[in-house]
């Protein structure tokens, strides 16, 4: 029941109508009680800072971000995380004491949860990252907090990729995980797919409706000899599973889908607008699994 004391929280982007973040976060809402309703709101890039001022104004509790406002969103915040601004994108906007917005990014805290629970199992290990997008940057930040030996970056374009190991790589006195930049070809990558203990897709290839018609990052044939030592991990989860992981959990992969990453990230932006420590994961993906199948009947 919406009323004069329903607090408003929501999704910024373009286009938002496809979003499952409204129905996990609003299951979430209804089984911690609050009185609160999370709605996905369009917003072209033009509009941006009247929308955030505007929203701010109302008194909303917090607000998610998504493409394409991810960095642009950053220059209209009052105050950002440390983790936000090494990353220089924004996927959660807080409300700040100062009447502006705090902006945190919870992804990289997303993209590690399903890694958790086997930590040790990437000690002295190297990590792939197929993609040097603003997705491979919250990945990557993730991976540095895992005890790898290398995580390997491939990249088509040059610039793209110097640029992204400027802003990722650590003081050399921090830094734990070295991060090297490699072409995205598949004679550079074949090699290192017989070393890694993780490869991770960010790109859109493999998504359902992707524009260029390919199924899986590269070529079928670099994946024959996997071997069931490598986790695959992609970020898309439509379709659910995709191809390349299809592939990989018919050689005995592990294999994780980017539902996870998504139900993650909403809950730690969750726990911060709410101030509750605690909040239904198990009820979150529930009904994000729900959404997907509903869309596929």
């Amino acid at each position: 029941m919406i009323s004069g004391t329903t607090g408003l929280i929501g999704l910024l982007g373009q286009p938002v109508r496809h979003s499952l973040s409204p129905a996990m976060h609003n299951a979430a809402l209804d089984a911690m009680g609050l009185d609160w309703r999370y709605m996905a709101l369009p917003c072209a890039q033009s509009d941006l800072g009247s929308v955030l001022s505007g929203l701010r104004a109302v008194n909303c509790r917090g607000l998610n971000v998504t493409i394409p406002h991810k960095q642009a969103v950053a220059s209209h915040c009052t105050e950002l995380s440390a983790l936000a601004s090494r990353l220089q994108a924004v996927n959660t906007l807080i409300p700040a004491d100062n009447g502006g917005w705090y902006g945190h990014n919870t992804d990289a805290e997303g993209f590690l949860a399903p890694l958790q629970d086997t930590s040790e199992a990437w000690r002295g290990g190297t990590a792939v990252v197929l993609g040097c997008g603003g997705s491979a940057r919250a990945v990557v930040a993730g991976l540095q907090q895992l005890p790898l030996n290398a995580i390997h970056i491939a990249g088509r374009r040059d610039t793209a990729l110097a640029a992204f190991l400027s802003d990722l790589r650590q003081p050399a006195e921090e830094e734990t995980v070295p991060l090297v930049g490699i072409p995205l070809e598949e004679s550079r990558i074949r090699e290192l797919l017989t070393q890694a203990c993780l490869v991770v897709n960010t790109t859109p290839v493999g998504m359902e409706g992707h524009q260029d018609g390919s199924t899986m990052p590269l070529s079928q044939d670099i994946w024959n000899d996997l071997e069931a030592k490598t986790t695959l991990y992609d970020l898309i989860y439509t379709p659910r599973p995709t191809p390349w992981l299809t592939l990989g959990a018919e050689r005995g992969c592990r294999t994780i889908d980017g539902l996870e990453m998504l139900v993650q990230q909403g809950a730690a932006s969750l726990r911060r607008w709410s101030g509750c420590s605690t909040v239904p994961v198990d009820v979150m993906r529930q009904a994000a699994l729900n959404c997907l199948a509903s869309t596929r009947r």
